[in-house]
């Protein structure tokens, strides 16, 4: 079963073959490898999710009610990603009109925490749901606006670069962004999960946009914070940033996180030779871009390159890099699956 050889992966117990997860927006290849229409059939995710042997769900939850509806937040807007483009939304300006607003912020002043046992049951309920709705899966707790992504999620990009040139005022800001996500962390960390998923976009496609020290007295400390509350209720942390945070892979270690989830600009093979056999490694060196634009050879050198160092890690859960978005050709997607399967056994 897909859920046991998921929890084997994240337990460390080296599965038979490789664990498998994908976060997919392609409903062409949904539709390909199912038959249904995952616009109009919610149960053709399970049909692909079981299909394509996915031992985890990659999902998250940062509470019952969006920042967007309980205070200031910034909607950067959205490009056209999934099918029709039906996820394009346009930019909202951002509410904060200098940085001395963003400075005078308070993340739990401004959205407010719900009562704590009703954000305990609203999560139990949460995760219960995604169990029934793919029971052949590991389906994790988690938490998105962490810290970083938080601040992004309040100012945007423009306003929280210029927050960020004051290190001490800012980290007085972020503070505040982590008391609220400890709030959640807690009520998360009281449920029925087996595993948590904290998900902080922190550094960019180049790497780390604010100074590596502010990183390690800012948000590490605080990631360790969090994670002790997950690790004290007998949970495991999995922790994923997109972006390059190779620099960072021994802070985040050191910070208590069980495993990795990255893009393949953060590099695989370090992260192989120093925490194959004590963590989680969830990536690959297979990029969507390869499957998009690649040919079929690219395809399978990037799978071989990656199996020849997976095998011997107990927890590796081969992803694709970015994952596979609506623009990746079916055919191309299908090969990859393929090849996978066939040679994914250790």
């Amino acid at each position: 079963m897909s859920y046991t050889i998921g929890m084997d992966a994240i337990c460390l117990r080296a599965p038979e073959r490789l664990a498998h997860t994908e976060y997919c927006s392609n409903y062409a290849l949904v539709r390909a490898v199912t038959g249904l229409d995952p616009r109009t059939d919610p149960s053709a995710w399970r049909a692909f999710n079981d299909a394509w042997q996915q031992d985890f769900i990659w999902t998250v939850n940062d509470g019952p009610v969006d920042w967007s509806k309980a205070g200031r937040a910034t909607d950067m807007g959205h490009a056209e990603f999934l099918e029709d483009g039906i996820d394009l939304r346009e930019n909202v300006p951002c509410p904060f009109k200098d940085v001395e607003e963003v400075y005078a912020f308070d993340a739990v002043e401004e959205y407010g925490l719900p009562d704590m046992d009703d954000l305990v049951v609203h999560y139990e309920n949460w995760y219960q749901a995604g169990r029934k709705a793919n029971p052949n899966q590991v389906h994790p707790g988690g938490y998105y606006k962490t810290i970083v992504s938080g601040a992004i999620q309040a100012f945007g990009w423009d306003m929280l670069l210029e927050a960020a040139a004051d290190p001490v005022r800012f980290d007085r800001v972020l503070e505040s962004i982590f008391q609220r996500s400890l709030y959640h962390f807690k009520a998360q960390a009281k449920t029925s999960i087996e595993v948590f998923l904290c998900h902080d976009d922190m550094v960019w496609t180049q790497g780390a946009f604010m100074h590596p020290e502010f990183y390690r007295t800012a948000i590490f400390p605080r990631y360790k914070k969090l994670w002790d509350v997950i690790h004290e209720a007998g949970k495991l942390v999995l922790f994923c940033s997109d972006g390059d945070f190779t620099e960072f892979v021994d802070d985040i270690s050191d910070a208590g996180a069980d495993g990795f989830i990255f893009e393949p600009m953060t590099s695989l093979d370090p992260i192989v030779e120093k925490y194959g056999k004590t963590h989680v490694i969830m990536g690959s060196k297979v990029d969507c871009r390869t499957l998009t634009f690649g040919t079929k050879h690219q395809i399978k050198n990037e799978i071989d390159e990656t199996l020849k160092i997976a095998k011997d890690c107990p927890g590796f859960i081969f992803a694709v890099g970015n994952h596979i978005p609506s623009n990746v050709p079916v055919d191309n997607a299908l090969y990859f699956f393929d090849y996978l399967s066939a040679n994914w056994r250790r």
